[in-house]
């Protein structure tokens, strides 16, 4: 069934005003793809009937799984290698030397999906510095979507999501087999805590990060709301910690306090406010 126009555009204005997310015209297909599952599992005829429970009840259950049904979940262990190698090479040894007076290092894993980023942190982390392990380390995943946090701190993959970048080396001694699915070990759940965050919600009380990753989140945002973030994720920041945004995504003409600067292979925007 086609979507009609209205309803299309009641969700559009729906998951703007929960999430910011903007579906633009010609996502129609995306929407009727994601959607269609959520009102099959709600005992719903399609996406008209969908649409008209949200009109008379726009709140509660349904209409978190609408939100969360929209939001992008894509992701993979060491994903885009640069903001990992950089760690090893420039930021955790600058971050040693820097903060050995209180021996804390803070991590911001955002938009974190099914938990592959920040455990990669974790990894990346145990493998190169085991001097940390008499420090107070703390990677704080957050998303959106309470389901996939769900799967997160479980921290358990099927073989295709290992398959998807994680050496071979890092699986034999960072995960567990469990029949056909791999676990994480505690040494990387010891460091990592997940918890439920809308980017353009309240944020609670947030640690001072030295090492935001941001990445490939704020293109689903219009330029306002991206300008609204940055400010907000400067100011949960350390003087020159390190932010990574994805290779489509940049502070430049947004947020000016943040100044681009080499990593590694990459680059990468530092707080300099």
């Amino acid at each position: 069934m086609t979507l009609q126009e209205s309803d299309f555009a009641f969700v559009r204005d729906f998951v703007l005003s929960r999430s910011a997310i903007v579906l633009e015209q010609g996502k129609e297909y995306l929407v009727e793809a994601r959607l269609a599952p959520v009102a099959r599992d709600a005992g719903l005829s399609g996406i008209p009937a969908l649409v008209e429970q949200l009109r008379r009840q726009p709140s509660g259950a349904l209409a978190t799984r609408v939100v969360e049904a929209m939001t992008t979940n894509e992701t993979s262990f060491f994903r885009d290698s640069h903001p990992f190698d950089a760690l090893k090479s420039t930021i955790i040894p600058t971050l040693l030397e820097r903060n050995r007076a209180d021996r804390t290092i803070n991590i911001w894993s955002a938009a974190c999906s099914t938990g592959q980023e920040p455990y990669t942190i974790a990894m990346t982390l145990r493998e190169n510095f085991p001097q940390l392990d008499s420090w107070k380390v703390r990677i704080v995943a957050t998303d959106l979507a309470e389901h996939v946090l769900d799967r997160a701190r479980a921290g358990r993959y099927r073989q295709l999501e290992v398959n998807r970048g994680l050496p071979a080396l890092y699986l034999t001694k960072y995960f567990t087999r469990h029949g056909l699915d791999w676990e994480v070990t505690p040494a990387l759940k010891q460091w990592t805590e997940f918890r439920q965050l809308n980017l353009i919600g309240d944020w609670g009380v947030m640690p001072r990060f030295d090492v935001v990753f941001l990445r490939n989140v704020l293109i689903y945002f219009d330029l306002d709301t991206k300008r609204k973030i940055l400010g907000k994720v400067r100011r949960t920041m350390s003087r020159d910690g390190w932010l990574f945004l994805g290779s489509a995504e940049t502070t430049l003409n947004i947020d000016e306090a943040f100044r681009r600067v080499h990593a590694d292979r990459g680059h990468a925007y530092q707080n300099a406010a």
